[in-house]
């Protein structure tokens, strides 16, 4: 029942990804920009030095390739917790909860199922950034994987824990930019954080506290086969914390009751036999009289 439970949900966001096809483009048009336009301008003007994981001084391009891959999982995590909240109040996900499975396995099912989507979308842009010579390690992109993987999860439930408190579902896209944006351009995704830290002393504080900025550079380290062990704990229990929430907090809402609304209507059609019993007799009470009337001399 749970393999069964699982495979639906994934052939269906398979499915869904496939037949929405500008969902992979305006994915990765952001990223792609970013790579070929701006940074070949800031490419002069932005100079790096030799930080941590990388070995030798590298140019700008380099250097926002895992910032942009993560990038990519941020907004699309977003935007399936969007589409999980629709599928809770209007679509399959009520027929899912009718189902025996446990609702923490529905959740899970569906974060597996954008997980894939984001990896898919992300080694596109891999490939994509090789036409500028950014390349990485072969082995580090295998060592992302799995950072991508628990990197989705995290924002996958972060956005559902957001949508849970949202009551007004149009107001989704608006409140998102208010995590989005701040989230990814407060985090070290297209800067060193020794530049914030030049910039404003408060502003790198900002960004070091950012949880984006600890999976941004546990994607960096991962893709040069290296390991980051705080930000890989900071990760994992902003995971398991959110995933929690994001559980108790997601609530069927109550649909209107059609048990009420039938014996409303068969209340309302006792009432309408009612009146007709009692305009029955009325009349016939009428008949009588007449035929009296009619039978004195």
């Amino acid at each position: 029942m749970y393999w069964r439970c699982f495979v639906g949900v994934l052939n269906r966001e398979m499915l869904k990804f496939w037949q929405q096809r500008s969902r992979l483009l305006s994915a990765l048009v952001r990223p792609l920009l970013w790579l070929f336009v701006f940074a070949a301008g800031f490419r002069s003007a932005l100079g790096l030095s030799m930080i941590p994981p990388y070995e030798t001084y590298i140019l700008y391009e380099e250097y926002i390739v895992p910032g942009l891959a993560a990038m990519i999982v941020l907004f699309n995590s977003m935007q399936s917790s969007l589409s999980m909240v629709y599928d809770r109040e209007m679509g399959s996900m009520k027929v899912l909860l009718m189902s025996p499975v446990p609702r923490s396995f529905l959740l899970c099912s569906k974060l597996v199922a954008n997980t894939l989507v984001s990896a898919i979308q992300v080694y596109l842009f891999f490939c994509f950034a090789l036409l500028v010579d950014v390349q990485l390690p072969l082995m580090g992109y295998v060592y992302a994987l799995p950072i991508i993987a628990l990197l989705s999860i995290f924002l996958g439930s972060l956005g559902l824990l957001l949508a849970n408190s949202i009551k007004q579902l149009e107001n989704f896209a608006g409140v998102m930019n208010f995590v989005i944006f701040p989230m990814f351009f407060l985090s070290s995704a297209l800067y060193p954080l020794w530049k914030m830290q030049e910039a404003s002393e408060w502003l790198y504080k900002v960004c070091a506290f950012n949880p984006f900025t600890s999976g941004v550079e546990l994607l960096r380290f991962g893709l040069y086969e290296k390991l980051a062990a705080k930000e890989l704990v900071i990760v994992l229990v902003l995971t398991l914390i959110t995933f929690t929430f994001a559980v108790r907090s997601f609530r069927p809402k109550p649909a209107a009751s059609f048990s009420t609304t039938s014996s409303g209507n068969r209340g309302a059609g006792n009432k309408d036999t009612g009146n007709k019993g009692i305009g029955n007799k009325s009349d016939g009470k009428k008949q009588r009289i007449k035929a009296n009337q009619q039978g004195r001399p």
